[in-house]
């Protein structure tokens, strides 16, 4: 299993998370920049040097961008794109609140040409459930749940077209996870095809503003 971080906390008001997902290299699929719902309207000093810490580190770093399930306009995104890799100097996109219907497909397609066309190495999307089947062509990872360790257990269904893929193009977010369950959320993760996840015990408003529990315990 590896980890994909989206650490929505500030490198100077967390600066031991931002630290420890650089240890953990190995481990961490990679970490989402998301300096304001986005790149911000000016460059911050404090996310561009985790930035660049992270991919000294060999982590790669996502910036981002909320597609608004497919209605954000383009010029709006392509200005974010812009400015997370002239700031940032970011590997690749994090695609949040993606679309998951049949009929977004085609503007999807188009986002994520742009996004590569940037020189991105991964592009993720996350429509945080599972989308129509032709999505898994466009991404390198598809985030098919994020939601609370509760709906986890008890709501989770997976389609049948997802084992026709690696487990490796799958991502599960799961917050609000109890400490002593967050080994069971990893296992969990892996026995329903997918090899990426992110398992915190954070909660809303913001469940991502701390680094899951097996990265805090097992990073020297």
């Amino acid at each position: 299993m590896s980890v994909l971080l989206p650490l929505y906390s500030h490198p100077s008001v967390d600066p031991d998370s931002w630290r420890l997902a650089a240890k953990a290299a190995g481990r961490v699929h990679g970490v989402v920049l998301n300096a304001a719902d986005g790149p911000g309207e000016r460059p911050d000093p404090a996310f561009a040097a985790a930035s660049s810490a992270l991919r000294a580190a060999g982590v790669p770093v996502l910036g981002y961008v909320d597609l608004d399930y497919g209605d954000r306009p383009d010029a709006e995104v392509a200005v974010e794109l812009e400015r997370h890799r002239a700031w940032f100097a970011v590997d690749g996109w994090f695609f949040d609140r993606a679309p998951a219907e049949r009929s977004a497909l085609a503007h999807c397609r188009r986002t994520v040409r742009s996004a590569r066309r940037t020189g991105a190495r991964t592009v993720v999307l996350n429509p945080g459930v599972h989308p129509a089947p032709g999505y898994a062509r466009l991404a390198d990872l598809i985030v098919t749940f994020e939601g609370h360790w509760t709906s986890y257990v008890t709501a989770f269904d997976r389609p049948r077209w997802t084992t026709r893929h690696p487990p490796e193009r799958f991502c599960h977010l799961v917050y609000g996870v109890p400490h002593a369950m967050s080994g069971v959320a990893v296992r969990t993760a892996r026995s329903r095809g997918a090899a990426v996840c992110c398992a915190v015990g954070g909660e809303l408003p913001n469940p991502w503003s701390a680094l899951p529990a097996e990265l805090q315990e097992s990073t020297p």
